[in-house]
């Protein structure tokens, strides 16, 4: 007499959890190849690269809902960034709604943009669960970080004017930016990711040496960029970096992070020598090729005016060069088409209650992540909280005097920083996953772990 086997919970429950690993290391991979793409393509500003990123990110969110479990319930993980997200797009959808907007066309067409940029968020916080694709990420986006500033270096030694060489374009040009402080704004966020790595327990000997002058590369191309915001953040960045290790009393990471600013230098004075020393001495007289700081500051003004015009919902996400004219107090040849204040924007674009949303967004990204940095060089989990963080604050810092929120590319790797900085979820290692999903089989009179809801603040779907 014959009997069929059939295959015990375990194994089904096994086979599940790797297809769905799979399945998340290829949205990773989708999201950050996309987020990679944005700073080649000229930063995204264009419609066609905006278009792109678009696309790709509905097509990655539409493999996800696809590839989820064929069942009743699925789970979505939550995450407190999601909320003033939420009330920042009720803003905004208020405006479009019920024509709250200086031009309809362009807060709707600003507001698909930002949708895209939440759905990378969301797509970051279902994907990102093991501490080996944290890992592979920051290889992958320390490579990517040396390739492009190794190119823009090349590029600012023998310039033509031209885009990759090639495409004209009016504008202090660094790298594949048209201006040089959007450039200094990506480098601002990766910078910190090989810089932390490097100083962990997971980069060891020639490694750790390896990245740590991939980091001081592409530290020494924001001041070579010529950016003075770039420069005022980067410095802001090390020094919380170096007040973070003081607390935490690592004296050997602080040695550490001393001699990487000493190869820093090292590399600006030898690459740059006596060039590098005019432009920093005399870059505050630069107005041929961007605003002046006296011409921000008025613009600064006439957007205070601005908003005392409009102050509860604002003139409408993306209306600023459309409602700035009536407001200018100066005449210049200049097209005014940001703010060159990412706050004063959001504020005279949203009013009170979008600029809220954006200040409550930013509270949770540092009470999130500072809750996690303990140990971090031991802990996976805090050196990628401070790496985003790190990262985070250079423009948080650099937005006061520039507007690389409203560069598509710059803006896509910020959100999804903050999402990561602030995720309330610790990333397992493949192992203790396996050991977690296999107790309850093996103790089949244990009582029930808790669900993932209570535990991780998962929300389950019917």
């Amino acid at each position: 007499m014959s009997s069929t086997l059939a295959p015990s919970a375990p194994t089904i429950a096994s086979a599940q959890a790797s297809s769905k690993s799979k399945t998340d290391s290829w949205l990773l991979a989708g999201i950050f190849g996309l987020l990679f793409f944005g700073p080649l393509a000229f930063g995204a500003t264009e419609n066609w690269a905006i278009g792109v990123m678009e696309a790709v990110t509905i097509l990655l969110f539409a493999f996800w809902v696809w590839s989820r479990p064929k069942s009743d319930e699925w789970q979505v993980r939550t995450h407190p960034l999601f909320n003033p997200m939420a009330l920042f797009g009720a803003v905004v959808a208020i405006q479009i709604i019920f024509g709250w907007t200086a031009y309809r066309h362009d807060t709707f067409f600003q507001a698909t943009l930002y949708l895209s940029y939440g759905l990378l968020v969301f797509l970051v916080v279902q994907t990102l669960r093991r501490s080996s694709q944290a890992k592979a990420l920051a290889i992958a986006i320390s490579v990517y970080g040396v390739a492009v500033a190794s190119f823009s270096l090349l590029q600012g030694l023998s310039p033509n004017g031209k885009l990759y060489w090639i495409r004209a374009s009016h504008g202090w040009i660094y790298g594949p930016y048209v201006s040089h402080n959007n450039y200094a704004g990506l480098m601002e966020m990766l910078v910190p990711i090989p810089l932390v790595f490097c100083l962990t327990r997971f980069a060891v000997g020639q490694l750790r040496i390896v990245i740590a002058v991939g980091a001081a590369l592409m530290a020494g191309t924001i001041f070579f960029s010529g950016s003075r915001g770039g420069m005022i953040a980067f410095v802001a960045e090390m020094i919380l970096f170096v007040a973070l290790l003081k607390i935490q009393k690592g004296g050997k990471l602080a040695t550490g992070a001393g001699i990487f600013a000493l190869v820093t230098l090292a590399l600006l004075m030898w690459i740059g020598g006596v060039e590098l020393t005019r432009r920093v001495a005399t870059i505050g007289t630069e107005t041929k090729q961007e605003l002046s700081g006296g011409l921000r500051w008025t613009i600064d003004k006439d957007g205070i005016r601005m908003f005392a015009h409009k102050p509860l919902l604002g003139w409408g996400l993306g209306t600023f060069p459309t409602a700035y004219p009536a407001f200018r107090s100066f005449y210049t040849t200049f097209f005014i088409n940001d703010a060159h204040n990412d706050y004063l924007q959001v504020l005279v674009e949203t009013g009170a209650a979008g600029f809220a949303a954006a200040l409550w967004f930013l509270v949770l990204v540092y009470r999130q992540a500072f809750r996690k940095l303990a140990d971090w060089p031991d802990d996976i989990n805090g050196a990628v909280s401070l790496a985003c963080l790190l990262g985070v604050t250079g423009i948080v810092i650099h937005s006061f005097v520039d507007f690389n929120l409203q560069i598509p590319a710059n803006a896509a790797w910020f959100y999804v920083l903050c999402a990561v900085a602030a995720s309330p979820y610790r990333l397992e290692s493949r192992q203790r996953i396996r050991r977690t999903r296999s107790q309850p089989a093996r103790d089949e009179h244990s009582e029930p772990s808790p669900p993932e809801t209570a535990e991780h603040g998962s929300t389950q779907f019917t």
